[in-house]
């Protein structure tokens, strides 16, 4: 008998430390040399999980349920467009709930899309740059994929026709499309005639987000907001991020901006000619305060999102923001009160001297009518256009467009922080408004830049001046890794479109049946659009909308299923109630006791019953506690018994299952293997699973232990790249001894298995298929 010893370590990287496993290998036909290399394999990637989360830690919690494009397609919760099967490249998506469509503008293409499922009926109009603007756009020195026609610009021009612009080849340029009254979806078409110049509308750089330029912002995003009933006192307002010069031309600071014009602005007669002469701006504050007074500031604003009620006057304005800083990188989400945008542009005004000047409050006389505001009836002097104002006015607002007072946020701290480096972006944000039986909340919808879609809602405790995130789910909205560029949600259909550029998708906001069937798993899953009917785990509805509902049961800011279903306890009972699995080991092998909670958040413990007495497993060497399960490195015949897994969350305990561990001896599963091999021969009769002698309970599979990762057409072949990566020398003698051991395909399809998928609860049916909750872990013959 030949034994080498084989060590592995995983380096040390942002605070994960892998322990040293030292494996003996076997080099003889013993049932020993494939689960020893099954225990490394389990530890190994037990140990790798465990790396990679480091890398990719969050502020947030762990998600109530994470989804993958896969799972999301199962369930029917998703539908995703992709064109022409190349890269799709949206610039821009518009919502159309009047006609029931979602218009995309791509690379050299405008899509129309149904509200109902994103990929089936949608119609397109081709509009490239011609084959002469291609040339002339690359003979300016740029490269011919920028000189395609890039639609930038989707705006409702009335109930009729769309106003579209695209950047025609770095020679910006604009369209009527015809999209008929409502009900009549299938007109789309571009009128030839209506082509106009783009210039000023839309940009020319394909990668720029702007549409003008003033000491180089970059705008992400803008708002036509009334102030009062006068339409012609209505502003425009721009959320934009800008680079402060000082004297000397050098880039000194990065401002997130909020910028005000009136919609009636048509520039000055003598001064500001067709030019804004209303426009102002000042400073959106997103900070946390540091322990040594200094705040820690959120400059660079990557998205906004303005949040409509019904006082059209009073949004609330959402902003994602990022740091500048080369040291320290953090996103945080602030909300912004109208009101507070308002008084600091009816406050005073900003002056400096010179560049390298601080600012300071103008104390001086102000011209009249007060620089900014709109020629409307509100305002006295009888003005009636912009072009009236006089000159004072106009060179005022020229040489004092910053506003003294900054703007603040509700709480005066973010809703939500992300403070880790990780290796994820957040990229846009949708915000949804839900009525839940406690209260109103806000469903925070963020977009990364690996496909996933965050929803989150927050919870902000006034008596202790906090806020709380609440992460409900993680979804991998597209299946390869991409950076999310829009969101849209339409809270008539419930509905979330996703753009980036590998697609176009549509995703239900809610699943409410995925958090469990019982009134706990509701409960504790605070997803404000959920409540328990007494029967399951459904839509909420307010009141009135659906009498019958008489039981609803929903407790988004606490979470407190103990008092809402029941009280319900573990007693000993309940213990012997809970679903019972039977599991086989050998004897100094590895196990593991498979045991997934539906929610992520709760915190599993582990019991072990012999005989009367039941115990707290605690984690060892020798048995480690992972997300999948209790995980047994070396099997002892002691370990035999009855483990139960359970669930806290909130202070709620819940018995998921009771696992009755066999340890079976060594020697007697190495002769049944032996018998096996011996009866190789006898095609016609014997099945890959022969057994023989006294064997307790059914016999054991050596194709069971083989991990679920690595199941499926590749199951045989899981040893070589195993073998490989531990760079052993003499892999031929196990290759030939493990496919021996490892039945032919042919084999295997005449042996009728009985699956036994530990912790795989069914999620559901999706797209005419039963879907289990996960891949089965485990193979017992029959």
């Amino acid at each position: 008998m030949e034994e080498q010893l084989v060590k592995f370590n995983q380096v040390d990287a942002a605070g994960c430390a892998c322990a040293w496993v030292v494996c003996a290998c076997k080099l003889s036909t013993s049932a020993s040399s494939v689960v020893i290399l099954m225990s490394v394999y389990l530890y190994l990637m037990t140990c790798l999980s465990g790396c990679l989360a480091s890398f990719t830690k969050w502020d947030f919690k762990s998600p109530k349920a994470r989804l993958t494009g896969s799972e999301l397609w199962q369930l029917n919760r998703t539908w995703v467009f992709q064109g022409h099967g190349a890269s799709l490249q949206p610039q821009t998506m518009l919502l159309d709930e009047s006609h029931e469509r979602l218009y995309v503008g791509a690379k050299n293409t405008l899509f129309s899309l149904s509200l109902d499922r994103v990929n089936a009926h949608h119609r397109e109009i081709q509009w490239a740059s011609t084959e002469s603007q291609v040339e002339e756009c690359m003979m300016k020195g740029r490269e011919k994929p920028e000189c395609a026609n890039y639609i930038k610009v989707l705006q409702q021009h009335n109930q009729t026709h769309l106003l579209v612009c695209g950047t025609g080849a770095f020679n910006p340029v604009c369209a009527l499309v015809g999209v008929g009254h409502t009900g009549q979806d299938r007109l789309f078409t571009l009128e030839e005639e209506s082509v106009m110049s783009g210039r000023g509308r839309c940009p020319y750089d394909p990668n720029s987000s702007c549409t003008s330029t003033l000491s180089k912002p970059k705008f992400v995003g803008s708002a036509v907001i009334p102030d009062n009933d006068d339409r012609d006192d209505d502003k425009v307002y721009f959320f934009f991020t800008e680079r402060e010069m000082d004297a000397e031309g050098m880039n000194k600071a990065v401002y997130a901006r909020v910028g005000r014009v009136c919609a009636n602005d048509q520039g000055g007669q003598r001064m500001l000619v067709n030019r804004w002469s209303s426009f102002l701006k000042t400073r959106l504050i997103c900070s946390v305060a540091g322990p040594n007074g200094i705040d820690t500031h959120f400059d660079d604003l990557e998205d906004v999102f303005v949040l409509n009620s019904k006082d059209e006057k009073n949004p609330e304005v959402f902003g994602l923001f990022s740091t500048t800083s080369a040291v320290f990188k953090g996103y945080a989400v602030c909300v912004y009160h109208m009101d507070d945008i308002r008084a600091a542009f009816n406050g005073p005004f900003a002056y400096r001297e010179r560049p390298e000047h601080h600012w300071t409050p103008h104390e001086d006389r102000v011209p009249y009518p007060r620089p900014g505001s709109c020629a409307s009836k509100v305002n006295s002097g009888g003005f009636s256009s912009s072009k009236e104002f006089p000159d004072e006015v106009l060179r005022f607002v020229r040489s004092h467009p910053v506003m003294y007072r900054s703007v603040l946020p509700q709480h005066h701290r973010p809703v939500l922080l992300q403070t880790e480096p990780g290796r994820r972006k957040l990229t846009q944000i949708a915000v949804d408004r839900v009525q839940a039986q406690d209260g109103h909340y806000h469903v925070l919808y963020i977009g990364t830049d690996d496909s996933v879609v965050l929803k989150v809602i927050t919870i902000y405790n006034k008596d202790t001046d906090t806020m709380e995130e609440v992460l409900l789910e993680e979804l991998q909205v597209f299946k390869l890794p991409a950076p999310i560029r829009e969101l849209i949600i339409s809270p008539k259909r419930q509905q979330l479109y996703v753009g980036s550029e590998v697609g176009v998708a549509q995703v239900k906001l809610h699943q409410c049946d995925l958090y469990g069937s019982e009134c706990a798993d509701c409960c504790l899953a605070r997803d404000p659009y959920c409540a328990w009917d007494g029967l399951t785990c459904s839509r909420y509805y307010p009141a009135g909308v659906y009498t019958k509902r008489r039981f609803r049961r929903q407790d988004v800011r606490h979470g407190n299923a103990v008092q809402l279903c029941n009280g319900l306890q573990i007693d000993d009972e309940q213990w012997q109630r809970a679903e019972e699995r039977l599991v086989y080991s050998v004897e100094s092998n590895s196990t593991l006791l498979e045991c997934v909670p539906r929610s992520l958040q709760a915190k599993v413990l582990w019991f072990v019953q012999k005989g009367g007495e039941k115990h707290e497993v605690r984690g060892d060497e020798r048995v480690i506690m992972t997300s999948h399960g209790l995980l047994f490195l070396r099997v002892r015949s002691s370990d035999a018994g009855a483990y139960v897994c359970q669930t806290v969350e909130h202070g709620y305990v819940h018995t998921l299952l009771r696992i009755r561990l066999h340890v079976l001896k060594g020697e007697r599963v190495e002769s049944a293997m032996h018998a096996a091999n011996d009866g190789e021969g006898e095609k016609a009769t014997a099945p890959c699973h022969s057994s023989t002698g006294p064997l307790p309970g059914p016999s054991i599979s050596p194709r069971s232990l083989v991990p679920s990762s690595v199941s499926g057409s590749h199951s045989r072949l899981w040893y070589k790249e195993f073998l490989q990566l531990i760079g052993y020398g003499d892999a031929q003698r196990v290759e030939e001894y493990c496919e021996r051991v490892w039945c032919s395909d042919k084999k295997r399809k005449k042996t009728k298995r009985k699956y036994v998928p530990l912790g795989g609860e069914k999620r559901g049916k999706g797209r005419g298929e039963e879907n289990s909750h996960r891949a089965p872990r485990h193979t017992l013959d029959t």
